[in-house]
């Protein structure tokens, strides 16, 4: 019997070594491809805000329920606190960093500004990427809860009104309660 082997002095033998819990990998944020290495449990929210220092998107309730940390995955929203960093590799991540266009504001980045569509700030980033993906959402027919099954034909764009609009950002949260103004300033940008 040799002297590693289990009770013989040796208090790693006959231990299964830990995998390795980081991964390197490519993240394409705002256009530009961002190579990190990051534990697999790093959200997308984490990894834009604790290591790429993009610090627009929120964290408030940490749980998906508030929307403040809306971003733009391949054109869709969703909340980048539920979505491992690890698993969108190749996915192209819009945040609100990345909406303008140079020094040109997005049209809803505009919109909001013009409405007065906030009053502390924070949820405005997510309520902005989430109107942006909501918008694309309506321009290709996709219904919602309110829309009458009448609406619209199958492949069309959806109609939004205010009660629509309303139904569509339901998910995001605004504590200081600028819903009329995000509502009225939606409205000005969508077709």
């Amino acid at each position: 019997m040799d002297d590693l082997t289990p009770g013989n002095g040796d208090p790693d033998a006959g231990q299964v070594p830990l995998p390795d819990t980081r991964s390197t990998f490519t993240l394409h944020i705002n256009g530009t491809a961002r190579t990190v290495t990051l534990d697999h449990r790093t959200t997308v929210l984490d990894a834009l805000r604790d290591h790429l220092g993009l610090t627009g998107s929120k964290k408030g309730c940490d749980h998906g329920q508030c929307g403040a940390c809306t971003v733009l995955v391949d054109g869709r929203r969703a909340n980048s606190c539920l979505l491992f960093a690890v698993a969108q590799e190749g996915a192209r991540i819009t945040t609100v960093e990345g909406l303008a266009d140079g020094d040109r504001l997005h049209p809803l980045q505009a919109a909001f500004l013009e409405r007065d569509a906030l009053q502390c700030g924070y949820c405005t980033p997510g309520q902005i990427c989430s109107a942006v993906g909501m918008l694309g959402e309506a321009a290709d027919g996709f219904p919602s809860h309110v829309t009458p099954s009448t609406a619209s034909a199958p492949d069309g764009p959806a109609v939004l009104g205010p009660e629509e609009i309303r139904e569509r950002m339901s998910g995001n949260l605004c504590r200081c309660g600028a819903y009329p103004h995000i509502v009225r300033a939606i409205e000005d940008v969508a077709p």
